[in-house]
């Protein structure tokens, strides 16, 4: 992770000592790179100006908790990123209570930059780049956002990885990957721009729409790279980062900057920032003085026209929850819990926000980052690799990771097992933060291998394995419990085969799995075998590929409850699947799936009579329950807002659920704002306490997480 220059860190450390000049510095000194980070990626959206000051309130609020003076930057860029997130989330939600349906939503940024391109006449490839920025997802407009600045020189690359809350290496691997798929589509623009045009290519385009969407990019680009007449498009690109070099920053419009002066230099007259409280002085100022905002957007547009530079107008087309998912860097770890938005870590779109959950207070065992493998793994002299103190470890023992980043390149074998009275832990170090970087493992490998009785496995981030982070196999007896697992091209923890009985995953946080493809990808699976005894119970998956809890092909049951699911391109939650007829009747109470592109609760061709109480279903783009065909057995669950409620056959014994008691309308629950629910855990890792989908009658979820 990148650190900030000696100056920056001097003012970040005279600022939570109470220096109201130093306030003043670190807050106009960055003002430029916050607006030019979020009005790269949301140029155009009028609410761009309140998102940067809102940063700038969250960064104010937040200061005085920051225990890496040297990491500021890249904190505050994790803030401004996270306050992206947030918009778009609420922008797609809107639309979805609007729309049940998928509907083509007007671009608010598309008519600026259509506007800017004929204003400025570009010609040639800067134009095309442009054009291109259109067809890209959403995760590489905003990955192009970051990077243009990274060309521009306002970044480092340790900067854009810190945003990111990646190692610079895997930052520089999903640049490149942009990259390819910029120049793809690229071509794409020329091909579809040339006169006269392919006359296959007309012919492939002679149904389309002109929405470039993910199933055209990908139908035009393999046409591009096939055809022998179109494929010479591919030739004689420029280098983005040469195009983007004739593009200018953009200006902060004066009054978003005479706002947040007005707000320091009110609080700064006042007296207020004199000690580490000064932040609640501070924002009490802001609120009034932040809503002179109405000429910005034009004078921003103007500002550049003038400038004859080109405005870097990224397609906005309203994502999905999981389409732009920002990391906090690792070390940003504030104590309160009020500015879980300025380094959310736990929360939905990023590792744990807050400092993880008491680890093992003791070990047998240590490992750390700037250890070594030829120590002896006491505390003093530390291993450097997990794979050496599980290749060492013996039962009753107690292996210790210390805070920090471990870059793994070789898969971890784990075989030693524990027993009933001499259980084996591995675990983060008190309250220190532990990273498992899979980065580096072979594309075709699992990070972790486990085959193993009587262990614990908790207070770990795994993260970017290329297939599955964490694989248990025939396992016994094993606890996984404050885990957060994320950005893998697989599974967050999959427990499969036949044996695997007596398990608990526990108060974990399992997100944003996906593939290259974006297509494969859960979150937690207990799949492909059979065995008693296993609970899932207190976790949460949000913004996985392919769903986030899959139980396909288990052939025994499993006890699910407790569990959230949200956003997941999916099914929240998925009980069947497999080559073969199953009949596993799992036990599922007290679960809540809203916001998923599937059904909220599955069975997919499981024939057993499922269990469900007491579970909540809402504003998923299926069904809320679909369980056609099964004799399973519904009590006191709840449907609202589904595409449908309720696709049950006609031998399921039903009673007292919403549908069945003209109960079914928003109004039924205490909250629908999903804020607290998709923010930081509690401090002991269990579910943030929430009044989001809590109902007043009894049916439903319990939202209390126990």
């Amino acid at each position: 992770m990148t650190e900030d220059d000696p100056d920056t860190s001097a003012l970040v450390r005279a600022a939570q000592a109470g220096d109201t000049a130093a306030v003043q510095a670190l807050v106009e000194g960055h003002l430029a790179l916050v607006y030019n980070v979020i009005g790269r990626v949301l140029n155009g959206d009028t609410d761009v100006d309140d998102l940067v000051q809102e940063t700038m309130i969250q960064a104010i609020r937040g200061l005085p908790a920051l225990r890496d003076p040297e990491r500021f930057r890249p904190w505050l860029l994790a803030i401004a990123h996270r306050q992206v997130h947030l918009h778009l989330r609420g922008r797609r939600r809107a639309q979805l209570r609007r729309h049940p349906q998928p509907v083509d939503v007007p671009d608010p940024g598309g008519d600026l930059a259509d506007r800017t391109l004929a204003e400025l006449e570009l010609t040639g490839q800067r134009a095309d780049l442009t054009r291109a920025t259109h067809w890209l997802d959403a995760d590489d407009r905003q990955l192009l956002g970051l990077w243009w600045q990274e060309v521009a020189g306002d970044l480092t690359r340790a900067d854009l990885a810190a945003a990111l809350g990646v190692t610079p290496p895997h930052a520089a691997v999903r640049v490149r990957r942009m990259k390819s798929r910029l120049d793809a589509v690229r071509a794409v623009v020329r091909a579809l721009g040339a006169t006269p045009r392919c006359p296959e290519l007309a012919e492939v385009t002679r149904r389309w729409t002109g929405d470039p969407d993910p199933v055209w990019r990908k139908r035009l680009t393999r046409h591009v790279r096939d055809c022998p007449r179109c494929r010479r498009f591919q030739l004689g690109l420029v280098a983005p980062e040469k195009l983007l070099l004739g593009v200018v920053a953009l200006p902060v419009p004066v009054a978003v900057a005479a706002a947040v002066h007005a707000a320091l230099q009110a609080a700064l007259h006042a007296k207020a920032v004199r000690t580490v409280a000064f932040g609640p002085m501070v924002l009490s100022h802001l609120p009034a003085l932040l809503q002179r905002r109405a000429v910005a957007a034009a004078t921003t547009a103007a500002a550049v026209i003038a400038g004859g530079g080109l405005v870097f107008a990224v397609h906005y087309s309203p994502a999905s929850p999981d389409a732009l998912t920002v990391e906090p860097p690792v070390a940003v770890a504030p104590s309160d819990p009020s500015a879980g938005s300025a380094s959310a870590s736990e929360g939905p779109t990023a590792a744990p926000t807050s400092r993880p959950p008491e680890g093992a207070g003791a070990a047998d065992i240590f490992v750390a980052p700037n250890g070594s493998d030829a120590g002896d793994g006491t505390e003093q002299r530390p291993y450097a690799s997990v794979n050496k103190a599980v290749s060492v470890v013996q039962p009753g023992q107690t292996i210790a990771l210390r805070g920090g980043v471990y870059r793994l390149t070789t898969p971890v074998e784990i075989r030693t097992s524990g027993t009933a009275d001499r259980r084996i832990t591995l675990s983060n170090f008190r309250s220190e933060h532990a990273v498992l970087d899979a980065s580096g493992i072979p594309a075709d490998k699992w990070a972790v291998t486990q085959q193993t009785a009587y262990w614990t496995v908790q207070g770990l981030e795994i993260r970017a394995a290329p297939t599955h982070a964490w694989v248990c196999r025939a396992c016994r007896d094993t606890v996984f419990r404050r885990l957060s697992s994320h950005h893998n091209g697989r599974s967050g923890l999959m427990l499969r085969d036949d044996g695997t009985t007596g398990n608990q995953v526990l108060d974990s946080d399992f997100f944003d799995n996906h593939d290259a493809t974006g297509t494969a990808g859960i979150g937690l699976g207990v799949q492909f075998g059979a065995g008693g005894g296993n609970l899932i119970r207190g976790n949460r998956a949000y913004g996985n590929a392919a769903g986030g809890y899959d139980l396909g092909a288990f052939r025994s049951p499993v006890s699910v409850e407790y569990n959230w699911a949200f956003g997941n391109r999916a099914n929240g939650f998925t009980f069947g699947g497999g080559p073969d007829p199953l009949e596993a009747a799992h036990k599922v109470r007290h679960n809540a799936a809203w916001a998923n592109t599937g059904h909220g609760f599955s069975n997919d061709g499981n024939r057993a009579a499922l269990e469900l109480s007491n579970n909540t279903a809402f504003r998923n783009r299926s069904a809320g329950f679909s369980l056609p065909d099964i004799a399973a057995v519904l009590r006191l669950n709840v449907a609202v807002d589904n595409a449908d409620a309720a696709r049950v056959g006609p031998t399921a014994r039903a009673d007292n659920n919403s549908w069945q008691e003209g109960d079914s309308t928003a109004a039924l629950f205490r909250s629908v704002d999903a804020s607290t629910a998709e923010g930081p855990r509690a401090a002991d890792g269990g579910l943030p306490g929430t009044d989001y989908l809590a109902t007043r009658n009894g049916r439903g979820a319990s939202m209390a997480g126990r």
